[in-house]
Order: structure tokens, then C-alpha cells, then sequence
């Protein structure tokens, strides 16, 4: 069998197999022109992971959501119509109960799965291959494997959400100064001026929390600074920076995320360095002991919902950077930069302002323009993981109609925050005061 034939014969396998690459949930944003067919379902388990694949004719847009007593994930896709079978099969069922299915609005597919246990969905959609369509991926990782009862009571506390992890990389530092504006102005201490007062932002952010690359003047080599990202097993990594141009006249700001070919050399370089690595991973999978081929696959399907998540990222930070001045550009810029090439963690580099016109510079190191350039990457931030917070996190329960207490909340303040009567919000959740502890869960009464 030659190496393409044997390629596609394992990218099957692995499909069928359920591996599973870590990640956030990463909804698709491409609207089908014409329904797309749904054409058939495979289903899979890996340890406590269920897997659906759904064989599409193209891309779908759609929505994903979970409902309670009984306990249910509901899958719209927009534009769309079945033209196969969907049947579930029972060695590969886990917590999937059942499913259903039926025509909504004339023009939209609802395909609802029965658990028979409470569990963490997340979705992708894989583009095509050789010998695969469009497929979009459920997963359902069961919640509180192996105890009796991991559906919490309402009001009780719920120690498995963790907040989302925002990875703040300031760059250049130490002997690399970066750009040098012409009134002597150093990038690598304006960046980390911005990159301060981001990272203080994230802390006040309920359900999120900050971890810096770089907090002083000293210097990081590149590839070390993704490694920080990933050892403190980042959901995001944000790289700052102050552009430079030959021309003076230049101006605005810039989203960068990395390129198709960038993409391609970095799986080459994965794929060299993990023979010497003893536990070389994407995520959660391990791959130092995985052949050529196989290895390759699991990194081709990481790194595709990798750049699709740091694509959405990117245009969620322009949609708030237009509020702080002139965007250069409207669209996310693709770059081989080293900095953003992880495999495994959406990636995305930030030129705030260009450093090489005066008129900037001087904006550049005024607290006002950081505050206000940090306050936008923190809007975009909120927007990306309003519909991309991974399962377990706190963002995710509060996204869900749930809301995990942090320190310094008070039962009024979240009422007003979800336009709920703090009365209802007491009654839905059985309580006699406005007593509340850190990580107990709320409730949210619906129409809030």
C-alpha cells in the first residue's frame, strides 16, 4: 500500500475510532448557500468521550445546547435536511439514550439526543479529505465519570468548572527591543504596558484567568513562549506587539493569525521532534508513540480546528479594536509567525498601533490609549468565548443558563447582570437569603 493510499486508509480508521483531539467548543460560521444533506451518522467511544460524526454533502452553520430533566443535547443545523439514516449503535451508545429527529421551520434539521446521564457537548466541523466530505464531530464527554450521581443540586458546589486560561504574551523583551519608534520609544516596553493592564482586566473577569509569558524586560526565545502557553494549558494565546513600516505615514492596528503554510511547515517540524520527545502530545492525546502516518493525521484534524478557533478569535478582537481607532484592516491577516504556531491552542498576534509614525508612537505610550487597547481585547475575549468556551469551564456552565459563583459576587449584582427579579432568582434556587458562597451554582430562571 503507497504512503497516500495507507494515509487515507488511516484517516478513516482513525474517524472510526473516535481519538479525540483537546479543544473548545468551536460552533461552524459558514452558512450553506443550499440545504446541506445529512447523509449519514457514525458513533464511537474513547474511555469516557462518546463520539458523533455526521457525514455532511458541505458545510452547516449550526447551534448546539443542553437541556435538563430529563437531560438532553439538542443539534440544530441551519439549512439542512436528512437524506440518510441515523442509528446509533449500541456498543458505542455511553450515556446516549436515544435519538430523535424532525424538520424545523421548513428549512432546518433538530436532531435531539436522550442521555440518560447529565454530559459536556462539544463540536467541530472537519473540512474535506481525500476520501471524507464534510463532517461534523459531537463529543460528549460524560460528567463525573464513575459516580453514581454527578448531576449537581442546584445551590450545590461544583469544583470540576474551572475558569478559561488567557495566555498574554508581550512581545520581544531584553536584548530584542523590537521596533524603535523615531522618538526612541522600545516596542518590548509599550507591549508589556498593554499586556499588564490586560492581564488585569482577565483577572477581574469572572471565569477567566490570566497567566503572563513574559511580566519584565528580559528575553524569551520564541518557541519558548509557546511552550509557557501549553504548559499552563492555555484555551487561548494572545501575542502584543507595536507594528513598523518604512513609511511614517502608516497607521491603525492588525489581527494576525498563522497561515496555510506556516500550518504545514510547524506539522513537518511536530512531527520530526516528537521521536525525541518521550511524551510529546496534542492536547490531551499523546502522539510520541504513534507511526508517521497516524501521528500525522491526529495533527493534520488538531491543527485544522486550531486555526478555525484563533480565525474566530481574531475577527471577535477587530469587531472590538475599531472602538479604540483606525483598524488597518478589516480582515484577519495570515502570517508564518513562530509565535502562533501551537497546534493545539488558538493563536492569534495583535499589532496595536504602528510604533514607527510619531503621531502613534506618542499614542503608544499614553495610559489612556493602553487602557483603552487592552479594554478591547478583553471585549473580544467576552465575545469569543460567549459561544467558544470549552466544556468544564465556568464560562461554559454560565452559558448553559448556569452560574457558578465567584469571589466577590452578590446575589443582587448577578440578578441584575442576567435582567432577572433578584425574587425570582431566589425562588428558582430555594433560597432564604442572599447568602451565597464561591463555586456554588445558580440556576437562571428562563427569559433572563
Amino acid at each position: 500500500m503507497n504512503q497516500a493510499r495507507r494515509r487515507r486508509f488511516l484517516q478513516c480508521l482513525l474517524y472510526a475510532s473516535g481519538a479525540t483531539i483537546a479543544g473548545g467548543w468551536w460552533p461552524a460560521a459558514v452558512l450553506a448557500s443550499s440545504q446541506t444533506r445529512v447523509q449519514a451518522l457514525r458513533t464511537s467511544m474513547d474511555g469516557e468521550v462518546t463520539r458523533l460524526v455526521f457525514d455532511l454533502s458541505g458545510p452547516v452553520d449550526h447551534a448546539l445546547f443542553t437541556l435538563s430533566d430529563p437531560d438532553r443535547v439538542v443539534i440544530d443545523l441551519r439549512q439542512a435536511r436528512l437524506t440518510g439514516e441515523l442509528r446509533l449503535r449500541d456498543e458505542a451508545k455511553g450515556p446516549l439514550e436515544g435519538l430523535r429527529h424532525a424538520t424545523r421551520n421548513d428549512e432546518d434539521l433538530r436532531v435531539v439526543l436522550d442521555l440518560s446521564r447529565p454530559a459536556n457537548p462539544r463540536s467541530f466541523l472537519l473540512r474535506p479529505t481525500d476520501d471524507s466530505g464534510h463532517r461534523l464531530v459531537i463529543d460528549l464527554q460524560q460528567e463525573g465519570a464513575g459516580t453514581p450521581d454527578a448531576s449537581p443540586a442546584v445551590g450545590e458546589e461544583r469544583p470540576r468548572s474551572r475558569e478559561v486560561i488567557v495566555a498574554i504574551d508581550a512581545g520581544h523583551g531584553g536584548k530584542d527591543p523590537g521596533a524603535i519608534g523615531p522618538g526612541g520609544t522600545y516596542e518590548k516596553d509599550v507591549v508589556l504596558a498593554i499586556a499588564k493592564r490586560l492581564e488585569k482586566l482577565v483577572e477581574k473577569e469572572p471565569g477567566m484567568k490570566p497567566v503572563m509569558i513574559r511580566t519584565g524586560d528580559y528575553f524569551l526565545p520564541l518557541r519558548e513562549r509557546i511552550r509557557r502557553a501549553r504548559q499552563n494549558h492555555a484555551d487561548v494565546f494572545i501575542s502584543i506587539h507595536a507594528d513598523a513600516a518604512p513609511d511614517s505615514r502608516a497607521q491603525g492596528s492588525s489581527v494576525y493569525m498563522l497561515s496555510e503554510r506556516g500550518a504545514t511547515s510547524e506539522a513537518a517540524r511536530w512531527l520530526a521532534q516528537r521521536e525525541n520527545e518521550a511524551d510529546s502530545r496534542l492536547g490531551a492525546v499523546p502522539i510520541s508513540d504513534k507511526d508517521d502516518v497516524l501521528a500525522s493525521v491526529l495533527l493534520d484534524l488538531s491543527q485544522t480546528a486550531t486555526l478555525e478557533a484563533s480565525n474566530t478569535l481574531a475577527d471577535s478582537l477587530i469587531g472590538e479594536m475599531h472602538r479604540v481607532g483606525k483598524v488597518r484592516r478589516a480582515r484577519v491577516e495570515r502570517a508564518g509567525f513562530a509565535v502562533l504556531r501551537s497546534p493545539d491552542v488558538p493563536s492569534v498576534l495583535v499589532e496595536a498601533a504602528f510604533i514607527s509614525n510619531p503621531q502613534e508612537e506618542r499614542k503608544l505610550k499614553t495610559a489612556a490609549f493602553q487602557q483603552s487597547m487592552a479594554e478591547a481585547l478583553l471585549g473580544g475575549l467576552r465575545d469569543y468565548f460567549s459561544s467558544h468556551a470549552p466544556p468544564g469551564t465556568i464560562l461554559a456552565e454560565n452559558r448553559r443558563g448556569r452560574h457558578v459563583i465567584q469571589s466577590g459576587e452578590t446575589l443582587s449584582a448577578i440578578a441584575s447582570r442576567y435582567q432577572v427579579s433578584l425574587t425570582q432568582l431566589r425562588r428558582h434556587n430555594n433560597l432564604n437569603s442572599d447568602v451565597i458562597r464561591v463555586g456554588q451554582v445558580l440556576e437562571i430562571p428562563r427569559g433572563g
